[in-house]
């Protein structure tokens, strides 16, 4: 079984770098976002502001835009795709197991969905070792946990997705509605909603926490704003219940442990599915 997961994976990461997206992926986070840092870090530095955190708070909020529907767009061709294209039956001939076909094309593609992410922001800390400016090292492993936890829940998610849809237009199509529902419940909506029916404060911040990208978003702003200033009055409401520390524990595995639900769902669906 662990062959099967490492050939399968091997497999799809060969293809993906093959891929035209995967290079569009890439120059985004290895050419753009690495020159917001180094262009970004030489401003702080003449302005007075030394180290990184400056740049992470920027880097985050592109990864939070682009990575998600970027991982959905392109995850949920994987089984459609292969179906659609009529190439199916050819690879589930390939002496490997159904649970390692599965998994090893997730953690193939996690894999190089992850890389240019991690490889961006890596870039991004030895340039300011280079410049001998400092560098906040807890919240760059706070923040490459978030970012590995978000691509492995939209990872699983659009698994789920490619498993059910047929064709890969409708796969994409849920996709995209998939991710524009989970925009449109940030917390600036749920203010909405909760002025207008007077709903308790206790249920939009439950419902907000269900949002992986809220979820995401929350946490990177607590590693520079402790107390959630910049949330008002359901700052306390998440403090009290969770914490600083379990906050951030809640915002790491909670998004790991969604897209593992909707991966194995996906898995249990194409499983028991009519294989052509």
């Amino acid at each position: 079984m662990l062959r099967d997961l490492r050939l399968v994976a091997q497999l799809d990461f060969v293809e993906s770098l093959r891929a035209r997206w995967f290079l569009v992926y890439s120059l985004v986070f290895g050419g753009i976002i690495a020159l917001l840092f180094v262009f970004g870090l030489t401003e702080s530095r003449i302005l007075g502001f030394l180290g990184l955190s400056r740049l992470l708070v920027t880097y985050i909020q592109i990864c939070m835009a682009i990575l998600p529907i970027f991982v959905l767009i392109t995850t949920v061709r994987s089984v459609a795709g292969d179906r659609e294209a009529g190439v199916f039956e050819y690879l589930l001939a390939l002496p490997v197991s159904l649970f390692g076909w599965f998994w090893g094309r997730l953690l193939g593609r996690f894999t190089v969905v992850f890389l240019p992410v991690f490889a961006a922001m890596a870039a991004g800390a030895a340039w300011a070792v280079l410049q001998e400016i400092p560098v906040p090292w807890t919240v760059f492993a706070v923040y490459t946990s978030l970012l590995a936890s978000l691509a492995w829940c939209f990872l699983g998610v659009g698994m789920l997705i490619s498993t059910l849809a047929r064709g890969t237009d409708v796969a994409q199509g849920a996709a995209f509605s998939v991710w524009l529902v989970l925009v449109l419940f940030l917390d600036m909506v749920l203010l909405g909603v909760m002025i207008q029916e007077r709903v308790p404060a206790n249920t939009v911040v439950a419902i907000a926490l269900v949002n992986p990208l809220q979820v995401f978003r929350t946490a990177s702003m607590m590693l520079f704003d402790p107390n959630l200033v910049l949330l008002g009055p359901s700052a306390f409401v998440i403090l009290d219940r969770f914490g600083h520390w379990g906050y951030l524990a809640w915002a790491a595995f909670y998004p790991v442990g969604l897209g593992s639900v909707c991966a194995t769902l996906g898995f249990i669906r194409f499983r028991r599915g009519d294989l052509p």
